[in-house]
C-alpha cells in the first residue's frame, strides 16, 4: 500500500520584500516519512518552514497539503488541518506555566479526552515536563524550554510536525536525549516529522529521506546513505 502525500511543495520562490530567499523549491512528505532539510546557516531553512505555516507568501510555485491548496489557507488555520511548527529558538510562553504551555498548543485540535490522553504521552517522553509542570517557561533551562516546545507541537496532534533546529544553542548530550525523543516518538506514532537541522551527522542518520539547501537551493536530495556517501556532503559537512 502506498503512502499517502502529505505535503508537496512544487517550485516555490520565497522571500521577503522583493527580494526570494527561496528559489524553485520542490520537497514532498508522504504519511508516515521522516525528512530532514540541512544547510548552512542563511541557507533558507526557516524561511521554509515560515513559507509553510503561511508567516512568508510565495512569490511563485504551490503548497499542497493532502492534495489541497495550502496557500489559500490563512496562516492562523493552518495549525487545525495537522500542521505543527515548532519554531526556531522555541519560543515558548515565559510567563505560563509548563502545563499551560501544553494546553496553548493543545487549543487548536483536541477536546479535553484527547488532551489527557496526549498530555499522558507528552509524559511519558519528556518527565522532566511532569516534574516542572506547574513552573512558569521561563525559569526552565534550554534543554527543558526546547522538550516543552516540542511538547506544545504534539499536543495539538499534528499529522505532520515541522522542527526548525531543535538542538540549537543545546548541549551536545541534550541535544542527542531530544533526538532520541523524536525518533521515539515517529516509531511507535508514525508520525510524519520534517526536520530542519544543522547537525548534520544525527539529521541524515534518522531520516528516510533528506534534502540539501544551499543560498536557496536545494543542490541534493536523496536517501541518507547517497547523501552521507557524496564527497561535497563529506567535505563541508561531515569534516571528512
Amino acid at each position: 500500500m502506498t503512502a499517502e502525500l502529505l505535503l508537496e511543495i512544487d517550485s516555490v520562490h520565497a522571500g521577503y520584500g522583493r527580494v526570494d530567499v527561496l528559489h524553485d523549491i520542490c520537497i514532498t512528505l508522504k504519511q508516515g516519512e521522516f525528512i530532514s532539510i540541512v544547510g548552512p546557516n542563511g541557507a533558507g531553512k526557516t524561511t521554509l518552514f515560515k513559507t509553510i505555516s503561511g508567516l512568508v507568501t510565495p512569490s511563485a510555485g504551490s503548497i499542497k497539503y493532502k492534495g489541497n491548496d495550502l496557500l489559500s489557507v490563512e496562516a492562523s488555520r493552518r495549525a487545525y488541518l495537522g500542521l505543527s511548527h515548532v519554531p526556531e529558538g522555541r519560543q515558548v510562553f515565559p510567563a505560563l506555566t509548563v502545563l499551560e504551555n501544553l494546553e496553548m498548543g493543545a487549543f487548536a485540535r483536541n477536546n479535553n479526552q484527547e488532551f489527557s490522553a496526549s498530555l499522558e504521552k507528552i509524559y511519558t517522553w519528556f518527565p522532566i515536563l511532569k516534574d516542572r509542570q506547574a513552573q512558569t517557561a521561563g525559569t526552565l533551562s534550554g534543554g527543558e524550554q526546547q522538550m516543552l516546545a516540542i511538547g506544545r507541537g504534539l499536543a495539538a496532534l499534528p499529522e505532520v510536525l515541522m522542527l526548525d533546529e531543535p538542538s540549537m544553542g543545546l548541549a551536545p548530550a541534550i541535544a542527542d536525549e531530544i533526538f532520541e525523543r523524536l525518533i521515539e516518538i515517529h516509531q511507535t506514532e508514525g508520525l510524519s516529522i520534517l526536520l530542519v537541522e544543522q547537525r548534520v551527522a544525527e539529521a541524515l542518520h534518522f531520516a528516510d529521506r533528506a534534502y540539501v539547501l544551499e543560498a536557496g537551493k536545494i543542490i541534493l536530495s536523496g536517501n541518507p546513505e547517497k547523501l552521507r556517501n557524496n564527497d561535497r556532503i563529506r567535505q563541508a559537512y561531515l569534516g571528512m
